[in-house]
C-alpha cells in the first residue's frame, strides 16, 4: 500500500499513541502507588495487583481484538475499544473500593488492547521488509515518549490532586483517541479480510505450530516478564528503599524512558544494513549482564548511584528487542498479521501481569524479588532464542 507523506505522518503519530496505551495506563499511575496503598489501606502486593489487572486485560483483549480486526477491518474495533477505554477510565476515577477499581482496571486494559494490537496490524498492512522494520522502529520511538512523559505527568498531577486526577486525565486521552480513530482511513480492504470470526480464531493453533513464531512468542513472554517486574517494583524500590519523592521517582523513571527512546532509533538507523537477527541477539545479552549486576547490587545493599546506571543498561535494550522480534515474527505472516500480532501481544502482557504482585512478596522495602525475577526472565529469553529462533533464521 502506497502512502503519501501526509498519510504516513498521520499514521505514525496515530499508531504511536495507540501503541502507547499500555504505558499511559500503567506508567502515569506508578508514582501514585504508595499513595494508593495508604488511601485504600491495602498491602503493596494488592496495590501491584491493580497493575496486574490492567496487564491481564491487555493480554486477553489482544487475543480478541486482533482477530476481530482481521474480520471486520481495523477501524470499527478501534472505535469500540477507545469508547470502552474512556468509560473504564471514568469508572476507575469514581471507584470507592478496591474491588470495583480492580474491575475497571481490567476493562481499561482489555479495551486499550485494541490500540496496541491493531496498530501493529495496520503497520503490517502498509509496509513489509526493511520498510516494516523502519515503521516498527518509528512506532517504538513514538511509543518510547510515553514512558518518559507519563510518569512525569503523573508525578506532577499528584502535586495538585490525588491519584484520581490521573484517571481523569486518562478519560481525556481516551476521548482524543476516539476522535482520532474517526479520522483514520481503513487500511484493510474488504477483499483481504477473513470471512468469519471462527476463521480468525482458527489461525491461533496453526500459528503456534510454527516453532519459529512460537519462539518469538516465548521470547516476548519472558523478556517482557522481566520488564514488567521492573514496572511493578521500581516505585517501591526508589521511594521506600532509596527514599526519593514521588516527583523524583517520576524523573528517574522518565530518564530510563529517554534511554528506551534513544535505543529505539537503532533499528530505524540500521534497517536494511544490519540484519534484524543481529540486533535481536545483542539486545538479549546486554540486559542479561545488567541484571546480574543489579541482583548483586541489591544483595550487597548498593547505593542509588550504582543502581541507577545498572538498571538503565538493563532496561533500555527493550526497544531494540521489541522492534527486531516483531518485525521478524510478522514478516512471515501476511494476512494473518492481526492474529499473529494478537498472540505476540498476549505473550508480552500475560507473564508481566503475574510478575507484578510477586515483586512485593517480601515486603515493599526489599528490592531482591524484583532483581531475581528480572534475571530469571532474561535467562529464559536467551534459552528460547538459541533453541527456537537462532537455528530457524
Amino acid at each position: 500500500m502506497t502512502l503519501s507523506p501526509k498519510q504516513k505522518l498521520f499514521l505514525t503519530v496515530f499508531l504511536g499513541i495507540m501503541t502507547a496505551m499500555a504505558p499511559l495506563s500503567t506508567d502515569m499511575y506508578l508514582p501514585a502507588l504508595p499513595e494508593f496503598v495508604e488511601a485504600f489501606g491495602i498491602s503493596a502486593s494488592l496495590a501491584q495487583l491493580t497493575l496486574t489487572m490492567t496487564m491481564l486485560g491487555m493480554a486477553f483483549g489482544q487475543i480478541f481484538m486482533g482477530p476481530l480486526s482481521d474480520r471486520f477491518g481495523r477501524r470499527k474495533p478501534l472505535l469500540l475499544g477507545m469508547a470502552v477505554f474512556t468509560a473504564a477510565s471514568l469508572g476507575a476515577y469514581l471507584s470507592a473500593d478496591i474491588s470495583s477499581f480492580l474491575v475497571f482496571r481490567f476493562l481499561q486494559g482489555f479495551s486499550g488492547a485494541s490500540g496496541i494490537v491493531i496498530a501493529r496490524a495496520i503497520a503490517r498492512d502498509v509496509a513489509e521488509g526493511p520498510e516494516l522494520t523502519r515503521f516498527f522502529a518509528i512506532l517504538m520511538l513514538v511509543n518510547g515518549l510515553a514512558p518518559i512523559i507519563a510518569p512525569v505527568i503523573g508525578g506532577q498531577v499528584l502535586r495538585f490532586t490525588s491519584w484520581r486526577g490521573i484517571f481523569a486525565l486518562l478519560v481525556l486521552i481516551g476521548i482524543a483517541q476516539f476522535v482520532s480513530t474517526i479520522l483514520y482511513r481503513e487500511t484493510l480492504k474488504p477483499a483481504e479480510r477473513l470471512k468469519s470470526i471462527g476463521q480468525s480464531f482458527a489461525k491461533f493453533p496453526k500459528l503456534l505450530q510454527d516453532k519459529y513464531f512460537l519462539g518469538h512468542c516465548l521470547l516476548q513472554l519472558f523478556f517482557f516478564g522481566s520488564f514488567f517486574s521492573y514496572i511493578g517494583g521500581s516505585s517501591f524500590v526508589f521511594q521506600n528503599v532509596y527514599h526519593v519523592s514521588a516527583q523524583m521517582y517520576s524523573l528517574i523513571f522518565g530518564g530510563i524512558g529517554v534511554g528506551l527512546f534513544l535505543a529505539g532509533t537503532v533499528p530505524a538507523r540500521f534497517a536494511g544494513r544490519v540484519p534484524d537477527e543481529d540486533l535481536l541477539r545483542y539486545s538479549l545479552f546486554v540486559p542479561l549482564f545488567g541484571a546480574i549486576l543489579l541482583v548483586a547490587g541489591f544483595w550487597f545493599g548498593a547505593p542509588i548511584w550504582y543502581t541507577l546506571p545498572v538498571l538503565f543498561v538493563t532496561i533500555v535494550p527493550l526497544s531494540i528487542m521489541g522492534t527486531a522480534s516483531f518485525s521478524l515474527a510478522l514478516s512471515r505472516q501476511g494476512k494473518n498479521a492481526g492474529s499473529a500480532s494478537a498472540l505476540l501481544g498476549f505473550s508480552q502482557m500475560i507473564l508481566g501481569g503475574a510478575m507484578m504482585p510477586l515483586v512485593g512478596i517480601a515486603g515493599d522495602d526489599n528490592p531482591l524479588p524484583m532483581g531475581i525475577l528480572m534475571l530469571s526472565g532474561y535467562l529464559l529469553s536467551i534459552l528460547v532464542y538459541y533453541t527456537m529462533i537462532h537455528k530457524k533464521m
